[in-house]
């Protein structure tokens, strides 16, 4: 579906506004957990996964000559906004598991059983983090459709698209 320029830039807006509040939710949780295993008499029995959102910007293009449309008035502007983009991080793994996955959908708070150990694992620790971000705000808001890539390498999750 093709939008105009000005619902383009709304819509891209909107999705790099809900990336960025996605990671400040992904903070907000590992400083709860850092905070608990600094208090901790003793260090977690097991390796807490450490994720992380892919980088995104939202790139503006702006015309220098006229531009095409004149609209209602019939004159011919000179310059102005002509694209827009939401420009994401590449990831490329070296070795690890290159395949997409949807750890927790959004319509179904269960995490998923993905046959895959170190995915399982992953998704409960997700299905963990919607418990602290809905708990430590209030029980104002939480991350669902967690979804991306685990790079086995660099032992993250990419997620490349979440909802909150």
């Amino acid at each position: 579906m093709h939008f105009s320029l000005g619902e383009e830039a709304n819509r891209l807006h909107w999705e790099a506004n809900i990336l960025y509040w996605a990671k400040v939710l992904l903070k907000l949780t590992y400083d709860y957990i850092d905070h608990c295993i600094d208090n901790a008499n003793q260090p977690p029995l097991f390796e807490i996964p450490r994720l992380c959102f892919v980088d995104a910007r939202l790139l503006v293009g702006f015309s220098e000559g006229p531009l095409p449309n004149a609209g209602a008035s019939g004159k011919q502007k000179s310059g102005g906004f002509s694209s827009v983009y939401l420009a994401e991080e590449v990831i490329t793994s070296t070795g690890g598991d290159d395949k997409f996955v949807k750890f927790i959908h959004n319509g179904d708070a269960s995490p998923r059983k993905l046959g895959d150990p170190t995915f399982d694992e992953v998704t409960n620790f997700l299905s963990f983090t919607q418990h602290i971000q809905y708990v430590k705000t209030g029980s104002q808001v939480f991350l669902s459709d967690y979804q991306g890539k685990l790079c086995t390498v660099i032992k993250r999750v990419i997620a490349v698209n979440c909802h909150v």
